[in-house]
Parts: C-alpha cells; structure tokens; sequence
C-alpha cells in the first residue's frame, strides 16, 4: 500500500500562548525527545511517560518532574513497564500529542531482519494509544528501514474506516538530525500524524545547511582522561538499586582495555580505521575482507558530525567511535554531548545501561525542530477545516 504525495501548505503564522501543551511520552528511553520539545518550549509537559527499562525509566523521572529523596525516587508521570501492561490499566490520559519511537532493532539494516520481531509489533500499541489518548498530533521516530517493512503496510491500513488511526491523517519523511543542529549524521523517519479536525503540522525546515561539528560538539571538553569505571551511590526507583545517579559531566571516564586494543589504538591514524592496522593486529574476519564498512574502528574527525551514536559506543570495534586525536573511545560524556544532551543531565544504571540510554535517544536537536513546528501548528488560530470538508489535494 502506498499513500500518494500531498503538497502540504506551511502552517500560518500564529499568537503566541501560554498554555500547556500536554504530551505522552511512548517507548520513552532516558527522555531524549522530551527534552528535545522542552527545548523548544516550556509548555510541553509530559503527563505520562511510558519506559519498561527500568534504568532509563529512573533517568528520565529524574529529569522530568521526579522526586529523589533519601535514595528514593519517585514519579507520579513515569510507568516503568511494557506499554501492553500500561494499557491494560485503563488510565490512557487525554493529551495534544504522543510521541514516541517503538524499539528499531527488528528493523535495522545492520543485522538480519525478523519480521515476526515481537519489538516490531510495537507499533500496534502504539498506535492503540494514540486512539485511547485522542491527541491533536503525535510523532513516531524510527529508523529508515520502518518504511520498508510490513508493519509500516499494517500501520497505513490503521488509517481506513474501522482502523485504530481512522481520524488521523500522517506524513513520513526520513531527516537527518545534522541538519537541524546535531552533531552527528543520523537519519531517522519521522512519522508527524495530526487530528483530521486540525491542520497538518507538516515537517520542519533545515536549519543548519553547515553541519555542527564533533570539535563543536566537544568544544573544552578535556582530551585526557584518567578516571576509569563509574562509582557512586545507590537510587532505589521501581523495586530496583540504580547506580547513580550522575550528571553526563561525571561520564567522562575511560574503561580498561584489553591489550589488543590497546595495540591497535596507535596505528589508526586520524580518520583512519581498521585497515590501518598491521595484519597481526587484525582480527581473522579482517583479513578475510579486505573491504566493506570503513567505520569499524575508526576514528572521527573534528571538522565533520560524527557517524550515528549506536548503543555500544564504548566498544571500539563496533564503528568509527575513536576519539579524533587520544588513543580510546570516545566517552559517555562526550557521546552524550554529540547527542545534545546537557552536561547536567542526570543518569541512572550501569555502564552499558547509560551507553544503551544515550545511544537509544532522539537527539535533542531534531526534537526542538520537531517541537517547533508541532508548537507552531497547535498555536494555530487559523480553523483549519476537516479533512471531509477541504478542497482535494493536489497530488504530485
């Protein structure tokens, strides 16, 4: 099934307005779109988020309007649990906007594709919420492989008469978080759904046509690093101990390496990767392939975004996450810098906990683009007409 283009006309210009813009948080991570949209204004709130990692489900109360005391913390918005289980209790709120990206590991080009992944069905409850919760607008972000899978066919047929999505309307568009201001190279589709009864938000415009830069990124962030592993207190969220929690400042710490890496570090020179190495130090599938991907133990370059921060960044044979110039990978800190996250944010979990976290997030910049033009379309005082009741489309 395919929906045909529709020229979309630019949202007018609006009043501003100091209401609250009442948000779901779905699949919601460490809070990395919330942020994003409370860049762009204060008067996104989220009402409930929904999170069944535990550990980001901590970070994100944290964060957003959660209460730490004594060790104890505690969230009258965050549900650390499935979305199914939420569901079940009956207590969807009335919100202007879900947003949300349903886990994009079933999808990813990177491995190999399950479409019987149970993390690819998601997206039913997804869209389960957005009928339950009647919002004006909602956003899923995914990776670009969504638009080529079954679900997504599935997700369209939500939109004809008797499906979940029957009221709502949705454009798709893969962006490139670099353009709005990340320093990174990370492109995502970006699903923006509105109400039949209001105007179609459409998609925000590019903004930086000259990349931020992984020397922006960085900028005064000390290159050596001496501190190894993370210490530290003990947060009770949910029935679990959290370690934590930290501010992305404390991040900067280093890992012990095997000896391996450290041999290998030298000889990758700048911007270089694995085929640097001498043949002893390259692992046997190395030398069988002598092409292919030329991230894999790369190093980034200050004057370009960096490559897409992924969940096991700290792994130095998993991409091009060596630092420009020091002999290691680039650190929690800095991964959270390049993702856009304040240097006081604040972090709950293990060592993979918060690489997971970061690497799972929206970066913060293209959530502000994203809020913008959502904050812009809701403050509309233009009455948009139905969609029963306007001129046809031009289709192009």
């Amino acid at each position: 099934m395919t929906i045909p283009r529709v020229s979309t006309h630019d949202v007018p210009r609006v009043r501003r307005s100091r209401a609250a813009i009442r948000t779901l948080d779905l699949f919601a991570g460490a809070g990395g779109l919330t942020t994003g949209l409370r860049t762009a204004s204060k008067r996104f709130r989220p009402v409930t988020a929904v999170e069944w990692d535990v550990a980001a489900a901590g970070t994100y109360a944290l964060n957003h309007g959660g209460a730490l005391v004594e060790g104890a913390l505690s969230s009258d918005i965050v549900y650390a649990g499935g979305i199914a289980d939420w569901l079940e209790l009956g207590e969807v709120p009335s919100v202007d906007l879900v947003v949300g990206g349903p886990p994009c590991q079933g999808f990813s080009t990177l491995g190999k594709r399950d479409v019987d992944d149970a993390r690819n069905l998601m997206w039913h409850e997804y869209a389960k919420t957005v009928n339950k919760a009647e919002p004006k607008y909602f956003v899923l972000e995914n990776v670009p492989a969504f638009l080529k899978s079954p679900q997504y066919e599935v997700f369209l047929s939500e939109l004809e008469p008797g499906g979940l999505l029957e009221d709502y309307s949705f454009e798709a568009r893969v962006l490139n978080s670099a353009d709005y201001g990340a320093a990174q190279a990370r492109k995502r589709v970006v699903v923006m759904g509105h109400h039949k009864d209001v105007i179609a938000p459409g998609f925000p415009e590019m903004t930086h046509a000259e990349h931020r830069t992984v020397g922006d990124a960085l900028s005064g962030v000390p290159a050596e690093v001496t501190a190894t592993g993370l210490a530290g207190e003990v947060v009770t969220f949910a029935g679990r101990e959290l370690r934590g929690p930290y501010s992305s400042r404390e991040l900067h710490v280093g890992r012990n390496y095997e000896q391996i890496s450290r041999d290998r570090f030298p000889h990758i020179k700048y911007g270089g990767n694995r085929f640097n190495l001498p043949d002893h130090l390259k692992s046997p599938c190395w030398l069988k392939h002598t092409s292919g991907s030329g991230d894999v133990m790369g190093r980034l370059r200050w004057e370009k975004p960096s490559v897409t921060i992924r969940t096991e960044f700290f792994k130095p044979e998993k991409g091009r996450y060596l630092h420009p110039e020091e002999h290691r990978v680039i650190t929690h800190y800095e991964a959270a810098l390049i993702q856009g996250f304040p240097s006081d944010y604040q972090w709950l979990g293990s060592w993979a906990d918060i690489a997971r976290q970061i690497g799972n997030a929206v970066p913060i910049a293209l959530g502000a683009a994203i809020g913008r033009r959502l904050k812009n379309a809701l403050d509309s005082t233009n009455e948009a007409p139905s969609e029963a009741d306007a001129p046809a489309p031009v289709l192009q």
